[in-house]
């Protein structure tokens, strides 16, 4: 069994999900991060219970990929769905897509992500402030469809402190060897009075990335070769040329631009923002190439598929603090998007189209009394899928939820706490085809802590959540061609709950931390796509359409694992450096009622780095290494692990007296061994493998 290290922040701590906005606090000077992604108070990680961390500007500029899963995969925790450059979402302690949210700034993306791997999240980080992280049920935020965590992309559009300087400027460029591209990102503001603006852009253009090797795992060739074993030379040859795809990964390019901007207005005790984000992209499919019968030849024409992508969407955030009796601060988030991807064949011609157009508000009203304090809110959504084409396997869709939520935290003299709420949710999805479902929903969350003035932390959760079926889960009947299944919805599926119990414990000092979190969740009614038959003229069948059939189905499911991590930090050490060293290491195991595997589910993983700071000079160094994951459940094949390392150096420009703090020349080797490495989380995992060896090389401007 193989193990991987990596770069990683220290991670703390959160019981419930993510607030839409908060009013902006000084931040104590402590070693921790303030949290704005929770209900009710902001609080540091250190007064946390449930595991959350915060990818601050510097960090993303090291960590930045194309897509948002791969920009975050090397925390702890957290996985990738790996589609290629074009799409991944982030996977947090082994569950995906419908159970982790992806928020901008509190409010959901409001795309077609969830509903299949290769649509692309509507956010990717790349001008991105921070990004927050909430691992495990975020029930009372943001309900049952958060039950996975939590990913808050905070974009800085709408700002609630008046900036420090009139004009301040952050860019970004970067070129990139593995697949000759280059991104760049310059983010603008201006203040006069209470009135800032904010412009912001960014771009992608990367080519089809190399890989180590063959595009094919060795455990799918062998699985091809037992099945082709008896045909004739020629059926061979044809078969060999097919798999010789090697060394680059063909049709597998990206191209983004994005363009945004906010207009703010901030008082001394309020602030009220409108901002705009349109964001065009196109990407290649990999391992999906479709073969046509050339007319008039009998020869067969390679396509490349490929899907270009459009969303604009609008905010208006405000809040303000308040001298009411028990109220101590008004806030609310509203967020309009219009959503449209083409999933084009060949170029010129168009195939089928999805589009979502939602409204998503949050409202919420925080209040504290004695040693009280808490929030109470209410949460909405209005949103239609549509989808037209021959290949959809999704008819048009509108969901509806209203969601109330109240939330606690209690404070002691004795540095203990207590923590919780409750949350009501009534979701309503109503299918073109098939009718309408409707569900209401629960979620409750109790959770308790100390602390001690010797730098131990110990607290301990216990969540309920319900989660409704989503559209795919519900509706899907057609040919999935993305992900090589004919996908078949149940819409006899009844809501999936999940008891979840947690518990924390970590020592902290000034040169020293060690914390770990380990979790337990039993599902009731766990919802899984897995292989099955349908019948087709009185007899059943395992493939539609020339592909294997896949049903959602429904039963109990048990979810065990742990995060552990920590840091060590060596100022003026050795060679008159300040030195940082972290390591983490995390697992999730998930079996389901009937004793099999749940497919899909990160191997255990391991992160560690080392970086040194002389103050004009800086260098670190990463290891990343996965296990091997056998019990990969029904359908899959076994996953091999890895081990990568990389290596990172840069100059100080601000130290040198050129810019602000963040100014800087840097080079980066990524996978410097060019490991295969293929993400079992990941659909594709044995036709696409994650890129190979990449110098990265750019410099990133502040003033």
């Amino acid at each position: 069994m193989k193990s991987h290290i990596s770069r990683c922040a220290v991670a703390a701590s959160l019981l419930l999900g993510a607030s839409p906005l908060a009013l902006a606090q000084e931040a104590p000077a402590t070693l921790e991060t303030v949290i704005v992604t929770g209900v009710g108070p902001q609080r540091e990680t250190d007064e946390m219970i449930g595991n959350a961390s915060a990818i601050n500007r510097d960090e993303l500029i090291q960590k930045l990929s194309g897509t948002l899963g791969d920009t975050l995969t090397g925390e702890p925790g957290v996985s990738t769905t790996f589609f290629g450059q074009g799409a991944s979402r982030p996977v947090l302690r082994g569950l995906g897509a419908e159970r982790v949210l992806v928020l901008t700034n509190g409010i959901g993306a409001i795309d077609a992500s969830a509903a299949s791997p290769d649509h692309q999240v509507a956010t990717d980080g790349i001008d991105a402030e921070k990004i927050e992280i909430l691992r495990g049920p975020a029930a009372l935020a943001y309900g049952g469809q958060a039950i996975g965590g939590v990913v808050n992309v905070i974009d800085g559009l709408i700002v609630e402190d008046l900036p420090d300087r009139a004009i301040s400027f952050d860019g970004l460029a970067a070129s990139n060897s593995v697949n000759e591209g280059t991104e760049a990102a310059g983010k603008a503001r201006f203040s006069t009075g209470p009135f800032v603006l904010t412009l912001s852009a960014s771009t992608r253009d990367f080519g089809d990335y190399d890989i180590p090797g063959f595009a094919e795992s060795s455990a799918a060739r062998a699985a091809e070769e037992a099945e082709h074993e008896g045909e004739s030379e020629e059926e061979h040859e044809a078969h060999e040329e097919h798999e010789e795809i090697r060394d680059t990964m063909e049709n597998s390019f990206l191209q983004t631009d994005t363009y945004a901007a906010g207009l703010s207005w901030v008082g001394e005790d309020a602030f009220f923002g409108i901002g705009i984000r349109q964001q065009n992209s196109s990407y290649g499919l990999p391992g999906h190439e479709h073969h046509e019968e050339e007319e008039g030849t009998g020869a067969e024409e390679e396509e490349a598929p490929f899907i270009d992508l459009e969303q604009t969407r609008y905010d208006i955030r405000g809040g303000m603090n308040l001298d009411i009796g028990p109220f101590t601060k008004i806030a609310g988030n509203l967020s309009v998007a219009d959503y449209e991807h083409t999933e084009f064949e060949a170029p010129g011609e168009p195939g089928t189209v999805y589009s979502t157009e939602g409204t998503e508000g949050r409202f919420e009203l925080g209040h504290a009394l004695g040693n009280f304090a808490g929030a109470t809110g209410f949460q909405f959504l209005d949103k239609d899928l549509g989808s037209e084409g021959e290949e959809s396997f999704l008819t048009p869709t509108s969901t509806k939820n209203v969601g109330l939520f109240h939330y606690e935290t209690l404070e002691l003299e004795d540095e203990s706490g207590l923590e919780g709420g409750l949350r009501f949710d009534r979701t309503e999805l109503d299918n073109a085809v098939q009718g309408e479902q409707s569900f209401d929903l629960f979620s409750a969350s109790l959770g308790a802590h100390k602390h001690w003035n010797s730098g131990w932390f110990a607290g301990l959760q216990l969540g309920y959540t319900e989660r409704a079926p989503n559209e795919s889960e519900l509706f899907a009947d057609g040919a999935h061609l993305a992900t090589s299944q004919y996908e078949v919805g149940n819409i006899d599926l009844d809501k999936e709950s999940g008891t979840n119990l947690e518990a924390t414990l970590r020592w902290e000092n000034y040169r020293f931390s060690l914390g770990g979190n380990v979790y337990y969740t039993d599902f009731d009614g766990f919802i899984y796509l897995t292989p099955g038959t349908l019948d087709e003229g009185g007899a059943p069948v395992e493939e539609l359409d020339g592909l294997p059939i896949y049903l959602f189905q429904q039963q109990g499911a048990q979810f065990t694992g742990a995060e552990i991590q920590g840091e060590a930090r060596f100022p003026e050490g050795l060679m008159g450096a300040d030195w940082t060293t972290t390591a983490s290491l995390d697992f999730v195991d998930g079996e389901l009622e009937d004793g099999s595997n749940v497919p899909y589910l990160p191997p255990l993983t391991f992160h560690a780095s080392l970086d040194a700071d002389w103050g004009l000079w800086s260098a670190g160094w990463t290891l990343t290494a996965a296990a091997d994951q056998d019990d990969p459940g029904a359908g899959n094949l076994p996953t091999e692990g890895y081990v990568t390392t990389g290596l990172r150096a840069a100059i100080d420009l601000a130290e040198a007296g050129y810019g602000q703090d963040g100014t800087q020349l840097f080079v980066e080797g990524r996978n410097l061994t060019d490991e295969e490495v293929r993400y079992a989380t990941s659909v594709l995992k044995d036709a696409v493998p994650a890129p190979g060896r990449n110098i990265r090389v750019g410099i990133r401007m502040a003033f």
